[in-house]
Parts: C-alpha cells; structure tokens; sequence
C-alpha cells in the first residue's frame, strides 16, 4: 500500500480540525449516530430482556459503521485513489474534537473570570452534571477534568483506533463513544439497556486512556508522575477517566473530583490528588498546552507506524 494513502488523509484531517474545530452547520457523522442510536433506543428500551436487546443494539451499531465504511472507502479508493483520500480525510477530520473542546474551556475560564453566574452556565455546555450549585472553583474544576478526559476519548483514542484499524475503526470507536454518552448511565432508564454498551466503552478506551497519561506527564518532562498516575488513576468510578485526569492533576499539582450532583442525585467522586489549592486561569493554559503537545506527540507516533507498515 502506497505511504501517502495511510497517512495523507490523518495529516489533512488534524489539520482541518487544527484551522476549523468542529464543522457548525454542516452535516456530523455523531448526529446521524445520535439518531440511530435513538431510534434502537426508543424502541427496544421496554419490557423484558432489555440488557440483551441493548447488548444487540450496541454491537449492530458498531459493526455496521463499521462495515459500512469499509465498503464505501474501499469502492472510492478502487474507482479513484483521490476521491478515497479526500473522503478519509474528511472523516478524520470529523473524528478528532480536540480544537473545539480547548475552546469551550477557555471560554469557561473567560467566563468565570467575568462573573460565577457566565461560569457555571458556559461548563454547563461542556459537562453532563448540574453546575446551577457549583463554587467559582468547580467550574474550573469541571473544565480541566473534561479537558483531560476529552483528551483521551475525542483526541488519542480516535487516534490509536486509526493506527489499528484505520478510518473504519475511528468511526467505529465515535459510534462506541456516542452509545457511551447518549445510554451509557447507571440511572433507571439505562442501567439495563446501555450495560453492554457502558462495557464496550470501557474496552475500547483501556488502552488510550492508559496512553493519554503517558503522553501527558512524557510531555510536561516530569516521569516521575508515573507514579501518582499510578496511585490515583484507578480511584475514578470509571476504569479509564483517572488516568488521564490523574495525568493533569499531578501537572498541575492539585485535586479533581469531589461530590456532583447528576440528574438530580449526589454521585461521590474519589478525590484525584490530594492538594486543594486554587486555580487560576494560568492553570488552564498549562493544561492547554499539555493537551497540545500531547496530540502532536500522538500524531508522530502514527506517523512513524505507519510508515513502518506502509
């Protein structure tokens, strides 16, 4: 296989997200798998066996977006190898939500610098919890927490799908994560029917999660974090999130988690950390930058493999 067909579209499409972010108003592959996500939901989410029929659902999702972009590449590449470029381009493109996410927590932290009241209602827009209740230093807080975590699941882990299975797998990985985020909840309504997708997350994210860590304290050129990473990363409830949080709260030597209030219930969060200072806005461009160099770090790591494979 040519070198430029492997790594042509993964250089185009981080640079697209680099100059343009997400692509407001113009069609998402996420919304169409939000709807068919759904679609399943709404229908087979009642009555008995519903840990199957969710089960059923998930995997049916995955491994038709899957499929699907396999046959619709592999027809473009065979009928023009510019044409198969430029849509895997495009999709890489798509994939990658590193951009948009520095951006919105900037803007929390312009926020709160202006008032708590413009804080809590921009991390609202970024976060899943109540922030009607929350201190000036738990917007700032939840923002670095969903900068770390964003790191791991809309940056490097799209990132290390492509390396493995390339712009199917990616898109088989957004389809994993956006069951994650849409039926994913311990609560009533899904704690049956999104288990197995909750699980498939779980697994598609080990390795990234574990990676994203590595990158960050490799890039802030203090190995010695390795450690607290190790000691805090599986404190989270999930099996993934602590590590790239624990990765950021050891760089800038605080503490993430605490109790946060989730669809009207107080959900307790392990403490990341054991420092509980302030933070600043100076903080938040620390944590910018690691994310950065951290996603440049991954993109040459592709880059290599896949010339090696190519």
């Amino acid at each position: 296989m040519d070198i430029y067909v492997l790594i042509l579209p993964l250089l185009i499409g981080w640079i697209l997200d680099k100059l343009l972010g997400d692509p407001i108003g113009l069609p998402h592959p996420v919304v169409g798998f939000g709807k068919l996500i759904s679609f399943c939901e709404k229908r087979w989410n009642c009555g008995t066996h519903r840990m199957l029929k969710g089960g059923v659902a998930a995997i049916m999702l995955i491994l038709l977006v899957y499929a699907g972009s396999v046959l619709v590449l592999h027809y473009l590449f065979v009928l023009n190898r510019w044409l198969g470029i430029i849509l895997s381009a495009v999709l890489v493109f798509y994939c990658l939500a590193g951009t948009t996410l520095i951006n919105e927590v900037r803007q929390v932290f312009l926020a709160a610098d202006h008032s708590l009241e413009e804080g809590r209602k921009q991390v609202s827009r970024i976060v899943g919890r109540d922030t009607s209740e929350l201190t000036d230093q738990e917007v700032r807080t939840a923002a670095l927490e969903t900068l770390a975590e964003n790191l791991s699941d809309g940056v490097i882990a799209p990132l290390f799908w492509y390396l493995l299975l390339g712009v199917p797998g990616m898109l088989a990985y957004k389809m994993v994560n956006t069951l994650d985020s849409m039926i994913g909840y311990r609560n009533e309504r899904y704690l049956q029917f999104g288990c197995v997708a909750a699980h498939i997350d779980d697994m598609a994210n080990y390795i990234p999660a574990r990676l994203t860590a590595f990158l960050m304290v490799l890039c802030a050129g203090r190995p010695g974090l390795l450690r607290f990473v190790g000691k805090y990363g599986n404190r989270h409830a999930s099996p993934n999130s602590g590590y790239p949080e624990s990765a950021l709260a050891g760089i800038l030597n605080c503490r993430f988690g605490g109790p946060h209030v989730y669809f009207g219930e107080i959900v307790y969060k392990p403490f990341i950390g054991d420092k509980d200072r302030f933070i600043h806005t100076q903080d938040m461009h620390k944590a910018v930058d690691i994310n950065r160099r951290a996603e440049i770090l991954m993109v040459i790591v592709n880059i290599v493999c896949l010339y090696l494979v190519g």
